[in-house]
């Protein structure tokens, strides 16, 4: 992988925006690895169909795209980020202090976390009780939080395989760790009496408790990579792997998608909301950069138009979860006018 900064010429660097002059026309894209593989396949599409150049592609994590995106405004940064979570709010703090001070927020789609691994291994019927049990850094034993005792999956359950507990997941800059720990672990928790109790007394305890994960070694991380993973569990089958449902309907002759809570996670299960670990994915782009950095407004329409994130779009194709077209309508409406995200208080309508 490049390093987004050693792309940029040293002549780049000293040049804004709203110079005469700019140092570069190809759009440049970083973030998500959950997305890059979508946004990727609008690119090469882009390329191909437009007079625009091909845009670079970046995959840093979500964490380390927004990062790059909120360093400032200039043609050494970034002109979109893709997130496999929503910005924080400390993140566009972070990127108005920098002069990032008007960025649109484009919503494409949904996507599943999966916990996948061989097909020559043993099947899990999982449920996010088991899955934070099995990962948390601390767990309730006999009334007392205690470090995570348990070694292998049928301690926790006895309908588990009998195996060592090896997971492989994302590191903490990852939206699909930030969305696995909210969605997963925490779900998990809230079914725990004794945690359920901390919730209500002490929220703020309790989210530290369901969100920390153990460093044991049985949670191993493994990267932005996600082809790194799917090649690691083709080679153990007795473990685990986190990643976005993209990826495991990529290597469905590899890899098999466990159920959580009986569900499995399929497209369908996903997109009707029955599949418990799903979220939305994103990309962000930089109000400033549009019109400068030729082919901005381009891209995004490309992205989100009927033939990529329709419900028959080459999107889907790879494992995109569509929005249902009303949303996906106006989403290009919003995008069209580059309507710029207020402070999420202000967006949640609070």
């Amino acid at each position: 992988m490049r390093n987004f900064s050693h792309i940029v010429t040293v002549g780049a660097l000293s040049l804004l925006v709203s110079g005469p002059a700019f140092a570069r026309d190809q759009i440049r894209i970083v973030g998500s690895s959950t997305v890059f593989p979508f946004s990727t396949a609008v690119a090469e599409q882009f390329g191909k169909s437009t007079k625009f150049g091909t845009p670079v592609v970046e995959s840093t994590g979500s964490g380390g795209g927004l990062k790059l995106f909120c360093a400032g405004v200039g043609a050494e940064t970034p002109d979109i980020t893709n997130a496999s979570r929503r910005i924080k709010q400390s993140e566009i703090d972070t990127c108005a202090g920098n002069g990032v001070k008007e960025i649109v927020e484009v919503k494409v789609g949904f996507d599943g976390i999966v916990l996948a691994n061989s097909k020559q291994g043993k099947p899990f019927e999982l449920t996010k009780r088991t899955i934070f049990l099995a990962l948390a850094k601390e767990v309730p034993v006999d009334g007392k939080l205690v470090p995570n005792p348990y070694t292998k999956w049928n301690e926790i359950d006895p309908k588990l395989p009998a195996i060592e507990i090896e997971v492989l997941g994302p590191p903490p800059t990852s939206g699909t760790r930030d969305a696995f720990v909210e969605l997963a672990m925490e779900g998990g928790a809230k079914e725990l009496d004794m945690l359920a109790k901390l919730r209500k007394d002490d929220e703020k305890a309790f989210e530290k408790v369901a969100r920390s994960v153990r460093e044991d070694g049985k949670y191993v991380e493994a990267g932005e990579n996600d082809n790194l993973i799917v090649q690691k569990l083709e080679k153990n089958r007795d473990a685990l792997g986190i990643f976005g449902f993209s990826f495991l309907d990529q290597n469905a002759d590899k890899l098999r998608g466990n159920t959580v809570g009986g569900i499995e996670p399929s497209f369908d299960n996903i997109a009707s909301g029955e599949y418990g670990i799903s979220r939305s994915l994103y990309f962000y782009v930089k109000k400033a950069h549009v019109g400068v950095i030729p082919g901005i407004a381009e891209y995004t329409a490309e992205f989100l138009s009927d033939r990529a994130a329709g419900e028959d779009g080459y999107l889907a194709d790879k494992g995109l979860i569509p929005l249902p077209s009303a949303e996906l309508s106006k989403l290009r409406d919003d995008t069209a006018a580059l309507k710029p995200l207020k402070s999420l208080d202000v967006a949640a309508g609070k």
